[in-house]
């Protein structure tokens, strides 16, 4: 996965390397480079991925209930 930053006109390389961190993140790649860098063995992979199913589901469930909950304007 390649990655982009474009340096604009006289900015400065703090704020640029800032942008490129902040892609990152938002991206995931810094978190995908820091659990691949250790071995994880197939049990502890296992958990992991249960851990992301059962709050990918819980997430999904909050947003279904917020927007059915939602108030809604009354005729008048």
């Amino acid at each position: 996965m390649a990655v982009r930053v474009l340096v604009k006109n006289n900015e400065p390389l703090d704020k640029t390397l800032k942008r490129l961190r902040k892609i990152c993140n938002n991206e995931g790649i810094t978190r995908e480079i820091k659990r691949t860098s250790v071995y994880e063995k197939p049990s502890e992979r296992r958990r992991r991925k249960e851990r992301e199913r059962i709050k990918a589901i819980r997430s999904a469930k909050k947003k279904s209930l917020k927007a059915a909950t939602k108030k809604r304007k009354r005729p008048e």
